[in-house]
Order: structure tokens, then sequence, then C-alpha cells
């Protein structure tokens, strides 16, 4: 017996849908109370994001907004995932890196990992901060490599690396067919990493190799962490690998590998970052656009890209660091739902130096929790069908490929990286991402917002330094602001306390407190330390609590009603009291006794570094 509600109607009842020009009106009348007049078009623009590459996330996204036909998992154009299943059966591979020059500590991190959920290994060989190859196999001591697939990362001259492993492999008897895992030969990554010419030779050699005697070793990665730590755009960083990955099929087909063979030694490595969206965007465009390349290689069924995905160094910062763990465990989610067949997780001291014990334990616990505790991995392609990821999508396909025929008629990978091309484009892409961090349109918390000038450091035994000539440089999101605190903290170990700035607030909290706060956040994230007391001055308060305070600038308050009748006379106060600089939070008006004026948008770089300089802070 179906029961209805008092008023007879039934909960099945449809609801009239609201129509696009209703939302937009109800948005529109939202924004006039906040101020901005604006109508149509331009009430949604107001609310859109710009997500680089000439993309941007709309406010509201529908059924009209229609895209490609992803296809189903596992099938060509392999939007929805490489396999059909996707990562229901056992969740991601849950590789974990290791930067250890001694085999006896990297062989305890190692088991540790093994024992406590991790189920591949990414190991640095060779070079400044990797094991020696000759101690290849005391790390690996007690490892079982049939269970434990190993990626290397061999630097310029994997040959020997990769010689030693496969020898451990037949010396413990593992068979040919049973050896899992990544040779990570890569020497057009390594090519951008260090500037050297790129020889395809050895890479040839191992994927002929591989491909006859390991079918489940992948011998080439096409890595494109290098562009994405340079600075690169999604579009830019997909665009890359994929004229890196045209280049290995190259020169693969022509030593008389199938196409087919030759897409079964690729492993593509991609970046993941706190954009969750952007992040499982870019993994499935970067399948699409590889199935789009193997088909008109003729070989529309190998183009099952597969995956493996680091959290991004760019975004970890070094201040506040613990942060870093929530970076990490959105570009890890961002990583899953996009479908990467493996996923790494740097831990959150990354920037600081050599990982400790706990910071290892954090990074592969978060892949844990989201895989065993949140099911992450129990649904195949868990965005697919969201009317915002499938347009993202597909804009982000069109960027990317756009960019990679720029790269193919500048000659392909190689050439464009000799020419300059790629150094060119990515700095571009970089300085005006650097414009909008100076200026905090891309806050980063704890360095450019919410900064604590009295945390305590995170202090880690420092990494070996990479080669820095001639390659690609790393960038990181803090930098300029690690610069500004830097300053600060020399100019506190020199004279036992940092800058500072009295903030004249002006008027009763409710109207001061919005300014106030966006001042002393602004000023913080140059290391220059508010001093707000008392809670507010006026003309005849303003030169005492200024002479109090210890500081050489004050930076007035308030809302502009009250600036217009009190901001002058307090200014004349304070220069009177030995102020040497008067900052105004605020847009530029009418007020001569202010120096400069600090508001959203300014660049706080430019404001605060100089700022530093006139106050003689080295």
């Amino acid at each position: 017996m179906t029961v209805l509600p008092a008023d007879g109607l039934s909960p099945a009842t449809e609801f009239p849908d609201p129509s696009h020009d209703q939302w937009q009106s109800l948005v529109e009348g939202v924004l006039r109370r906040s101020g901005k007049d604006v109508t149509g078009a331009a009430a949604e623009e107001a609310l859109s994001t710009a997500l680089g590459d000439g993309l941007t996330a709309r406010p509201l996204y529908t059924s009209a907004d229609v895209s490609p036909d992803p296809g189903l998992p596992g099938f060509a154009p392999f939007t929805r995932g490489s396999r059909a299943t996707g990562g229901t059966t056992d969740g991601w591979d849950v590789r974990q890196r290791h930067e250890l020059a001694d085999p006896v500590a990297l062989n305890e991190a190692v088991l540790g990992d093994l024992e406590n959920g991790v189920t591949s290994l990414w190991l640095a060989v060779g070079g400044p901060g990797g094991v020696p190859v000759s101690g290849l196999a005391r790390a690996l001591e007690g490892v079982h490599l049939d269970l434990a697939p190993l990626a290397l990362d061999a630097g310029t001259d994997p040959g020997p690396a990769v010689r030693e492993l496969l020898g451990l492999h037949e010396a413990r008897g593992v068979p040919k067919e049973a050896v899992r895992g990544s040779l990570g030969v890569d020497p057009l990554g390594q090519a951008a990493r260090t500037g050297g010419e790129p020889d395809l030779t050895d890479a040839v050699h191992w994927a002929r190799l591989c491909s006859g005697s390991y079918p489940g070793l992948r011998s080439l990665a096409v890595d494109a962490l290098p562009y994405h730590e340079a600075g690169g755009s999604a579009a830019q960083e997909l665009g890359l690998s994929l004229a890196t990955g045209v280049a290995y099929l190259r020169a693969l087909t022509a030593a008389g590998l199938s196409v087919e063979e030759a897409c079964g030694q690729l492993e593509f490595r991609y970046a993941a970052t706190a954009d969750q969206f952007l992040t499982i965007a870019k993994l499935r465009a970067a399948r699409r656009l590889w199935a789009r390349v193997a088909e008109v290689c003729g070989a529309p069924d190998a183009g099952a890209q597969r995956q493996h995905a680091v959290t991004s160094s760019v975004m970890m910062t070094r201040r506040d660091p613990w942060v870093n763990m929530l970076r990490t465990t959105l570009a890890c989610l961002g990583a899953g739902v996009g479908g990467a067949e493996s996923v790494t997780v740097l831990p959150f001291d990354h920037a600081l130096g050599l990982p400790d014990p706990f910071a290892r334990r954090i990074a592969r616990n978060t892949s844990t929790i989201l895989v065993e505790e949140s099911h992450l991995a129990r649904v195949t392609d868990p965005a697919g069908g969201s009317w915002y990821v499938e347009r993202l999508t597909d804009e982000l396909a069109a960027a990317s490929w756009a960019f990679f025929q720029e790269v193919e008629r500048a000659g392909g990978q190689a050439a464009a990286l000799r020419s300059g091309m790629v150094q060119e484009r990515l700095a571009a892409t970089w300085a005006q991402r650097s414009r909008d961090l100076a200026r905090r349109r891309e806050p980063v918390t704890g360095v450019s917002e919410f900064p604590a000038l009295d945390e305590r450091p995170v202090e880690r035994e420092p990494a070996p330094a990479a080669p820095s000539d001639g390659g690609l440089p790393k960038v990181r999101r803090d930098e300029a602001f690690e610069a500004l605190r830097a300053r600060s903290d020399a100019y506190l170990a020199a004279t036992g306390g940092r800058p500072k700035v009295f903030v004249a607030a002006l008027g009763p909290a409710s109207v001061h407190t919005a300014r106030a706060s966006f001042a002393a956040n602004l000023f913080l994230s140059g290391g220059i330390q508010p001093v707000h007391d008392p809670v507010s001055v006026d003309a005849s308060t303003a030169a005492a609590a200024f002479a109090a305070s210890g500081a050489r600038i004050a930076c007035l308050c308030s809302s502009d009603d009250l600036y217009a009748g009190q901001a002058d006379d307090v200014a004349t106060a304070l220069r009177a009291a030995g102020a040497e600089r008067i900052f105004l939070a605020g847009r530029p008006g009418g007020y001569a006794g202010a120096d400069v004026h600090v508001f959203a948008g300014c660049d706080v770089v430019a404001v605060l570094s100089s700022e530093l300089d006139r106050m003689g802070v080295a």
C-alpha cells in the first residue's frame, strides 16, 4: 500500500526545472549585492576561474555542454581507463620513490615500505643521489623480486643498472616472464633535464630485449615531469609527452618492432597536482590523445596508455610543510580517480631534503586510506559523466594536441629541445604564473596566505644536489616568498627581532577587521611582523601607539568612508612619531598621507621586496 503525505502529493512529484536564465538572474542579484553590477554572460564570467592554456572553469555546466563520446573503460579511445575493470580488483599500484646512496639504509627503508602497503619501488640508481650500481644487490636483499616490481631511474647511462637488475632476477631464479616493472630508459627526458644530446641507440636495444624476452617489463619511460617541473602547463606537459612517445615509436618501429610491440614498451609519467579536477582531466585526456596516435599508426587497440602519476614537486613548500600532506592527498585522489595505474606520493618533507621514516609512512598511507578506507578504487572512472570533467577533458585534449602539432612542426621533440623552443615556451608560461603567484591570485597556503612566522623549522638531511647546467630549470610555487622569508630569518638572526609594521586600524573592529587582517596576512608573507596594538587608533593616539610598537613603518586599515575623514590626519601623526613609510590597505585614492597602497591583486612580492631593501634587510 502506498502512503501519501498529508498534502496528497507523492515524493516523486517532479520539481520544475529552472532555466539557465533564471539561474543567471539569481547570480546577477548576488553579485549586485557584493558591488558588482554585471548582467548576462558577464555575470558568469565574474565567477569563472582561469586554468591556463586558454581554459576556463565556469560556475555552471549542464547537459548542453556536449563532449565527444568517451567510450567505455578498457576500449578505445581509453578516455575512461586503460582497463575495463579500472582499479576495482586491487586498487592502484602504490609506488614509493627512494633516493638513498647507502645500500644498507636503502634496504631498511625498502623493506619497511613493502611490509606496510607499498606494492612497487621506484629506485634512483647511480648519479649524485642514487644507490651505486654495485650496491643494488645489497639494497634489494630480502625483496621478493617476483612480487615487488621495480622501476629504475638510472639517469643518462642506464645500461649498468639495467644489466645489474636483470642479473639479480636471473640469480634469484625469477623466470623472465615473471619479471615486472620498468627500466625507466628515457633519453629524451634526460636530455631535457641535463641539456645533453639524446641518443636512442641504447633505448632501442633494451626495448627489443624486453619485447622479445621480458613480456611483463617495460623498457622506456615517457617522463613528462621535467616539463612540469620547469613550470609548464598541463597542455604543454601532455603535448611534450606525446612528442616524446611518437619519437620513441619512430625509433622502435624503424628497428623492426611492430607498432603494438613498440607501444607495449612505453610507460607514461605525469604530475598530479592539488587541482584534483585538472589532474583527473589531464590523465583522461592523455589516454585519449595517445589512443589517437596509435590509431593513426594503424594499431588502435594498442593505444591503452599505461600511466604513472607522481605528486607535483612544484606545489611542495618548504615553509609550513605539514600542509603538503593535504596537497598530496588531493593530488593522489586526482591521480586515482583519473585512472593512473601507478601512483607515487612524495613525502611532505620532499622539498626540505631526504624524507624521514615518518614522512614516508604518511606518503604510502595516503594511498592506502584512499584505496582501502575511502574505497576510491572500487568504481571505474568515477568522474565519468560529469559535465565539467568531460568538457575539461575535451578542452585540455584539444589544447594539448595543438601544442603537440607545434612541436612536430618544429622537427619533433629532440629538435624542439635542441632549438630552445621548449625552454622558451615553458619559461613564458612560468613567467605568467609567477606574476599570478606574486599577486596572490594563486594563493599558497602557509606561504603567501596565512603564514606563521613563529613556526618551528622542519630540518632534514640535505638531498644531493642535482646537476644544474644546461637542462631545464626546476621551479617551485613558493620560491619568491621563500626568498623574502629567508631575508627576514637572516634579519632575525642578526638583530634578535623581525622587521615590523604597525597596523594603524581606524574605527571600530567591525569596520577595520577585514582590511587589518588582509594587511597583516600580506606583510607576514614577506616575513614582516605586524603589530596590532591597540585594536584601533585615531589622530590623537596613533603617535604613542606607533612609538611603543618598535616598528619603522605603518599601515592604515579601515573603510573608505573613514579613510576620507581620518587617513591623512593619522598619517601625519605617524610621520611625526618617526614612521618612515605609510602604507594604506585599499586601492589608490585621494589620500595624500599614504606612500604605498596594498590591495587584492597588487604585486605583493615587489612591494615587500622593495620595502625590505629600503629597511636594509639583506
